[in-house]
């Protein structure tokens, strides 16, 4: 039995050796500038599904810190072996595969990968609209979509968020954050328009 625990730990422990630093974001005009694709990516799922650019982009920071192959750390075995993961969230926007199957279900977009960001930025688009639709959140209610996101739509109807503070506490941030955004994006929108048109070229 020790030599399979053994096993076990090495082969957990080096599946996660090769992975995308998170990105710290003090100014999101900063990081859309250097990746034009991204900015390209969340205006085109504000555009088709309503969801505020700077909404999607403070989920997604919160989910991931933008790296690409993102999970949710590790349980511990006997307080000390790292174990399995105890959802199956992943990439940009830790969807969870029940909830990414959904989306390619209901958008027939079977080839997205979560770990694609021009995916991961239509998923969060489409869900902002799912959670306006089915549980009558305003799409530029950060704090209320993330809840959504977060808890799922049953979740959030069923207010499950009450019995944890600590989640509200992380959707203030991501309220924080997205209106710290939009500030920014305001002040640099019409260069990163500029500069995501002649990228093309």
């Amino acid at each position: 039995m020790s030599k399979i625990l053994l096993l076990a730990f090495l082969s957990l422990a080096l599946s996660g050796c090769f992975s995308t630093p998170a990105v710290t974001v003090n100014n999101i005009c900063t990081l859309m500038d250097e990746e034009v694709s991204w900015y390209r990516s969340v205006k085109a799922a504000e555009k088709k599904y309503g969801a505020p650019a700077h909404v999607s982009l403070a989920i997604m920071y919160q989910e991931s810190h933008f790296a690409s192959d993102a999970k949710p750390p590790r349980e511990k075995l006997f307080g000390v072996v790292p174990w399995f993961r105890p959802t199956t969230a992943y990439g940009f926007a830790q969807a969870k595969d029940e909830t990414w199957e959904w989306y390619q279900l209901k958008t027939g977009n079977h080839s997205a990968d979560r770990d694609d960001f021009d995916d991961a930025a239509d998923f969060v688009g489409w869900y902002v609209n799912q959670s306006a639709k089915l549980a009558g959140i305003a799409k530029s209610d950060a704090y209320n979509q993330y809840l959504a996101y977060h808890e799922g739509h049953g979740g959030f109807q069923r207010q499950s968020y009450n019995k944890k503070p600590w989640l509200k506490k992380v959707a203030r941030k991501v309220e924080d954050n997205a209106q710290r955004y939009q500030r920014q994006l305001q002040q640099c929108e019409s260069e990163l328009n500029s500069n995501s048109i002649w990228s093309l070229f």
